[in-house]
């Protein structure tokens, strides 16, 4: 029995989102943060205690003592008992909070790559239900440049040193845990799309109306001839008080590359370029220099991600290096 959803599976379960009507006022709640409340107030950081570092390490040696290959371990090949309240509160604070939060304090130095990937694959089936990244069905993704340039448009950025412009990945979590942090420059950062929608109601009620129509996503390594190369998807659904937001700046643009593609119409650039500009305001954003041994997780529905472009080690072994899971939350 897989322990994992399918990229097409995990991409149908994070789409299932419900909508009832668009909100009729501003959203409110915990996801409607800004990034200047986040510098007076660091409840969003929590760390591992002792105990649950000796509870990880026991598990480690019971995963490594089953013989499986890592994407093949299961929940019970990794016990953490003692921590079953945290990840019960680190996935209601995903679900129905700020909507993402930093875990600090995992003592990488003391493991090997092999049990950090165990580590980390098993740290996401204790949360959700990991699933894959791309066609190929990567579960446990290598943030780190590759050499790959950033004009090619079949390249995920990812695998640059460039900057990565706001977006959301199709799961409901994105994880990161770092291994190695780059010489500059290479900050997470994060902004409520709550807050954003919120500041754009305000100022552009008809430019906040035209999310919950389709928007034409393009599919970054399709080619011409490929029978599906991109499709439509609303950015916003709102139902029972909540808003969810797929946004994906690079691919809604990028879409523009097919001649068969609708040309973007001026209401439609004026909405990712004022979306955009709102989410780029000093205050509403709140950047993070991850450091080894951190784990982000980040809601795909309530917060966008980004990326700014870094200066790689000149020394291979020191390059920068992130481990991704994707994951799906029962709601």
């Amino acid at each position: 029995m897989a322990h994992f959803r399918t990229f097409s599976e995990q991409g149908s379960h994070y789409f299932g989102r419900p909508h009832d009507a668009i909100p009729a006022g501003p959203v409110e709640g915990p996801a409607a943060w800004r990034g200047d409340d986040l510098e007076r107030d660091d409840s969003w950081q929590v760390a591992w205690t002792p105990e649950q570092i000796e509870e990880i390490e026991r598990a480690l040696e019971h995963a490594r003592a089953t013989g499986k290959p890592t994407g093949e371990l299961t929940r019970d090949d990794f016990p953490l008992p003692g921590s079953k309240a945290s990840f019960d509160a680190w996935r209601k604070e995903l679900l129905n909070g700020r909507g993402f939060l930093l875990i600090s304090g995992l003592p990488i130095e003391r493991f090997s790559d092999e049990d950090l990937e165990r580590f980390f694959w098993c740290f996401g089936l204790h949360l959700g239900e990991p699933g894959g990244q791309n066609p190929q069905g990567d579960l446990l993704g290598h943030v780190r440049d590759t050499g790959a340039r950033e004009t090619d448009e079949f390249v995920r950025l990812y695998q640059t040193t460039a900057n990565i412009r706001y977006h959301c990945d199709a799961a409901d979590v994105v994880g990161l845990l770092c291994k190695q942090q780059a010489k500059s420059g290479g900050r997470s950062r994060i902004v409520s799309s709550v807050s954003v929608f919120n500041a754009l109601r305000t100022k552009r009620p008809e430019l906040a109306e035209r999310l919950f129509e389709p928007m034409l996503l393009d599919i970054r390594d399709a080619k011409e001839g490929d029978p599906v190369r991109f499709f439509p998807i609303p950015p916003c659904r709102y139902s029972e008080g909540q808003l969810r937001t797929f946004y994906h700046s690079d691919y809604f643009r990028s879409v523009q590359r097919h001649e068969d593609a609708p040309r973007h119409t001026d209401l439609e650039r004026e909405l990712l370029d004022t979306y955009e500009e709102i989410a780029m305001t000093p205050g509403m954003y709140f950047d993070m220099n991850l450091q080894a041994g951190d784990i982000q997780l980040v809601s795909n529905h309530s917060v966008l991600h980004a990326r700014t472009g870094y200066e790689e080690w000149p020394e291979p072994e020191k390059k920068r290096h992130l481990l991704r899971l994707w994951l799906s939350l029962e709601r």
